[in-house]
């Protein structure tokens, strides 16, 4: 086993029509406005963007992310990573119900020098951590979209 590689999967229950789902989730420059983990978004062009990351451990993980698909039809956002993290991540965002049901998956190698070297005892950790973040996302999206 590889301890540093990890697959994540989130479901988000959200109480907002897809499309708005879809149309805040596209725009990761505005992260940071309702995901407090998501520290910042710099975009460098239309398709690319550098993002920084902390959730309750005390480390950032710094990484580039590049637009691969953008279909609003299917209801996919994918994006492909490199820096901290290597890998992909994809929200998938559909109908449920009277809201919105919104899928993340993500495959990520760690290439955070620490990180890698505390790999095996950390891991528990490490997956613990990006379940709070997730959870404090799906928190702040759904007050986010309740606002506006």
């Amino acid at each position: 086993m590889d301890w540093t590689r990890y697959r994540f999967r989130s479901l988000w229950a959200l109480p907002a029509p897809p499309a708005r789902v879809y149309d805040a989730l596209e725009r990761a420059e505005d992260y940071p406005r309702w995901w407090r983990q998501v520290r910042e978004v710099n975009q460098v062009d239309a398709a690319t963007g550098v993002i920084r990351v902390r959730s309750l451990l005390p480390y950032d993980l710094t990484f580039t992310a590049r637009e691969v698909r953008r279909d609003a039809a299917a209801g996919v956002l994918e994006i492909a990573m490199t820096g901290d993290i290597d890998g992909w991540a994809r929200w998938t965002v559909t109908a449920a119900g009277s809201g919105t049901l919104a899928r993340y998956e993500q495959v990520v190698q760690v290439n955070k020098p620490l990180l890698r070297r505390i790999a095996v005892p950390g891991r528990p950790v490490f997956r613990l951590n990006h379940r709070l973040m997730m959870r404090a996302g799906r928190r702040g999206l759904a007050a986010y979209l309740e606002a506006v």
